[in-house]
């Protein structure tokens, strides 16, 4: 493909972001994949080339662009190079008229930056949601070490994180072996650390609440030494159904995945009521910690729905209060950056069950914020993340 025949592709490709977002369609990676799929003529170069083009857009354009054309004519304003791809050609874009729409830069929509600000982010915190994130895995202490994985795969340890590896953000794994085997899993930093503050320890009853596909579950189970028991339960069939191959790979026996109805938690879990060691709510949310991956993910938050998730974080954490044991705890994680979420939501928890507390958290990375301790990726190199340890008074 010639440049000017990449930037059309770019434009198609950012359109069908767009379109995935206004629509709550698939997320920009898996509307990515289909967009390649159908068009195999595209080589390797051209591939990536397009990519870098269309996430480029995505990161620069807050509010959400009128069309992917107005984004990258936007960009090619200040990009003589990308501005010579506009040429009439064949299957390249039309060249661009001096009045035609531009798409306004910016981190975020008004509303969304002014949530930021008031949840204490300052301007490095917000610059660094949008940069792009690095390869992190997990080596799966169940069955290998991290020795054995470097010296097959290279990558740099992590000093604070025994099991912690990070590959260079391009780096293919699809068909690597240690994926593959089970050995290690892509697991980013932050999602380790949190893993870390449910302090599971072996032969003890935990329950992941919010398990989706089961990275955490298996974090755990490697806390866990594989000897007790995860409950791992979701209301998302497709997500939850990877975790029992993925389990199988990692040699994890002691997770039993649960269906479970939404608003029906408390009774579709009533037989383990009260017993629980500890309980995960990796709560759903609004995901503004994992921009550097999803970072189209802006153009779907709303209001209304920042409403609905808060509202929908609250209930899971009263259910979980009903499973833990006398001596049980509740490590309350989202991946997010607002107060709405996480301190906020924390201290409402509190209010609503004078007989918790907060308890002190040792986590390798991150700073206390509120009751709980905040990962930011310009503080700790990590995705965003908020997370608390509850137990009663």
């Amino acid at each position: 493909m010639n440049p000017a025949a990449r930037t059309q592709a770019a434009i198609d490709l950012v359109d069908a972001i767009i379109d995935a977002a206004k629509s709550g369609g698939a997320a920009a990676d898996q509307v990515a994949k289909r967009f390649f799929a159908a068009r195999r003529y595209a080589g390797s170069k051209d591939r990536r080339a397009i990519r870098t083009l269309a996430y480029d857009a995505v990161r620069r354009f807050g509010p959400v662009p009128v069309s992917a054309r107005a984004a990258i004519v936007a960009m090619a304003d200040a990009d003589a190079a990308l501005a010579a791809t506009f040429d009439g050609s064949s299957y390249g874009p039309a060249p661009i008229a001096a009045d035609e729409p531009r798409a306004e830069t910016g981190l975020a929509p008004a509303w969304l930056v002014d949530a930021f600000r008031s949840s204490e982010l300052g301007d490095a915190d917000l610059a660094a949601l949008l940069e792009r994130a690095p390869l992190d895995i997990r080596v799966n202490r169940l069955r290998t070490d991290r020795d054995a994985v470097l010296a097959e795969l290279g990558g740099e340890p992590a000093a604070d994180l025994p099991d912690a590896i990070r590959l260079p953000a391009e780096a293919p794994l699809d068909q690597d072996g240690v994926l593959q085997d089970g050995r290690a899993e892509v697991q980013d930093f932050g999602s380790q650390i949190v893993s870390l503050a449910v302090g599971a320890t072996p032969d003890g009853f935990a329950i992941d609440l919010c398990a989706g596909g089961g990275g955490k579950t298996l974090a755990i189970a490697a806390q866990m030494a594989g000897r007790g028991r995860i409950l791992a339960t979701d209301t998302d069939r497709p997500r939850l159904s990877r975790l029992a191959p993925r389990a199988a790979r990692a040699g994890v026996t002691i997770a039993e995945p649960r269906l479970l109805d939404p608003g029906k938690e408390a009774a579709m879990l009533s037989d383990v009521a009260g017993q629980a060691d500890w309980v995960m709510v990796d709560a759903p949310c609004s995901g503004t910690g994992t921009w550097r991956r999803n970072p189209e993910a802006r153009w779907r938050l709303t209001p209304d729905r920042l409403d609905r998730v808060v509202a929908t974080q609250a209930r899971l954490l009263d259910v979980a209060a009903g499973l833990t044991s006398p001596t049980g705890t509740i490590t309350y994680v989202v991946c997010s950056l607002l107060d709405a979420e996480g301190r906020g939501q924390v201290d409402a928890f509190l209010s609503r069950h004078p007989d918790w507390r907060a308890l002190p958290l040792a986590l390798p990375r991150g700073r206390v914020h509120g009751r709980g301790m905040r990962l930011t990726p310009a503080s700790d190199s990590t995705d965003g993340f908020f997370v608390a340890r509850l137990g009663r008074a």
